[in-house]
């Protein structure tokens, strides 16, 4: 289940510095002379089109937080005479149709793909199985012409209008002068001292620690995760954990843990179906037998979110 809740405090580099600074964008900045040395190349290069993206309705406020600063950061590099695209692929992807919160969604996807692990060598074509080779291209950085066409002194031109993250001696991180200062301070605000980002990290973390302790000692979600580990245990697979932040991503994890270190896209075909097919078999086991237990915990994990993942 992966549960995330994206914390301001946690932010402001994953967000506004890394997406930014990887230079993934789409939305066109007008074309400067191609000798200026310190402005984007001329309408010769593949730059492209314009545009920021749309806020999804319904997302939580992290992940709206990103998509302001993302559009901040295109606007900004725009004004400047670069390029510069959203990157926001996959943010709203972030309740996969795996994790069982939606019953019926997530048996097609099971079905099909049992936990995703093995699909890749079998549908390396199909760019919804994440880690296939259609998915990766379709995630590769779209604006990759456009900044291979940059001279050097073009491209440091770039980089410092974009701004970066600095980590200090310290450890602090500071963000330097440019668009990812920019636009963070859009979407988060001003940046916050250390110790103000020391305190909100301690809230956040007695928050996890009450939301944890609130869903685990939850005596309906107790009874229903007990019934769910004696179907698992009916069918033949192992139960490690009983608790109820946990017992929803067990038998995935402990799947994952069977998958090649090396990675899967390289198997043979025959190979990689097989060991799907036992997937797909033990993912939908895992779902049936935790069908009562999610459609109780998801509300109840709704009231009580916490950060990182389960297991």
């Amino acid at each position: 289940m992966a549960h995330i809740r994206m914390a301001r405090a946690f932010l402001p580099v994953a967000a506004a510095g890394v997406l930014a600074l990887t230079g993934c964008s789409q939305g066109g900045g007008s074309a400067a002379p191609a000798d200026s040395g310190d402005r984007a190349p001329s309408s010769k290069a593949a730059a492209p089109p314009k545009g920021e993206v749309a806020i999804p309705e319904g997302v939580d406020e992290g992940i709206r937080q990103i998509y302001v600063s993302q559009n901040a950061t295109a606007a900004c590099m725009r004004k400047k005479g670069f390029t510069y695209t959203p990157r926001v692929a996959g943010l709203t992807a972030a309740a996969s149709p795996v994790d069982g919160q939606d019953y019926a969604l997530a048996k097609k996807y099971r079905e099909k793909f049992g936990f995703g692990f093995f699909a890749p060598a079998v549908y390396p074509d199909d760019p919804t199985v994440v880690g296939s080779k259609a998915h990766e291209a379709q995630e590769a950085n779209p604006d990759r012409a456009y900044l291979d066409a940059l001279s050097p002194a073009q491209r440091k031109a770039y980089d410092k209008a974009m701004g970066s993250a600095k980590q200090l001696a310290s450890g602090k991180k500071v963000m330097l002068p440019g668009c990812v200062k920019e636009a963070h301070e859009k979407a988060y605000g001003p940046e916050k001292s250390q110790a103000q980002l020391d305190r909100e990290r301690a809230a956040n973390q007695e928050q996890d620690r009450a939301a944890r302790q609130a869903l685990n000692g939850d005596p309906k979600l107790i009874s229903l995760a007990q019934r769910f580990a004696s179907c698992l245990r009916d069918e033949g697979m192992a139960v490690t954990t009983t608790q109820p932040i946990a017992i929803g991503d067990m038998v995935k994890f402990a799947t994952a843990a069977l998958t090649p270190s090396s990675g899967v896209r390289n198997m043979d075909k025959d190979d990689a179906r097989a060991k799907l097919t036992q997937e797909i078999g033990i993912a939908l086991k895992d779902l049936e037998c935790g069908k009562k237990f999610r459609a109780a915990y998801f509300p109840k994990l709704a009231k009580h979110p916490f950060s990182g993942a389960t297991g």
